[in-house]
């Protein structure tokens, strides 16, 4: 006489059955135990580092094509400043002797943006996939800090281009 199996593959032996209205326990068989599964191991540091190098340029690189034309803004524009010819609207007239400057600040200020904004999303799936995570890290943390660095640099360069106009 042979038994039915049951759906989940599993027949009773032979000339056993369980008594009615019996349900078999919850949970893993007996000696079919639960173990935890390997770590994953860590990969290179090729991910992490490459968004390290990309936010240090956003961080650095960026404050000083912004820096450097900052200044000449400055430099340029201070006189009219000083003389007050400019009235309670900003006149953007100002800025057409120094263009070329103001246009070499504005590419600092995008590739910064384009670089840091990659340099984030790099750095969070190093730190995700376990690809350099310190360096991924690192990266997100710079390139945070990126814009407040190239906001600083131009003010501060802006004033001393000003301050150099004055004299």
């Amino acid at each position: 006489m042979s038994t039915p199996s049951t759906p989940g593959g599993y027949a009773p032996p032979p000339g056993y059955a369980p008594p009615a209205g019996y349900l078999p326990p919850a949970g893993p068989a007996h000696g079919a135990g639960w173990a935890p599964s390997q770590p994953k191991p860590a990969r290179g540091v090729a991910l992490g580092l490459t968004a390290f190098l990309l936010a240090l340029g956003a961080a650095v690189l960026a404050p000083a094509a912004g820096g450097i034309g900052g200044y000449f803004i400055g430099a340029g524009t201070g006189e009219r400043l000083m003389a007050g010819t400019l009235g309670t609207d900003f006149d953007w007239s100002l800025l057409s002797p120094v263009r070329d400057w103001v246009l070499l600040a504005e590419i600092g200020f995008w590739a910064g943006t384009v670089l840091g904004l990659w340099a984030i999303v790099q750095g969070i799936i190093a730190i995700a996939r376990r690809a350099g995570r310190g360096w991924g890290i690192a990266a997100v943390v710079v390139a945070a800090l990126g814009p407040v660095v190239f906001g600083l640099t131009l003010q501060a360069v802006i004033v001393a281009g000003l301050a150099a106009a004055a004299s």
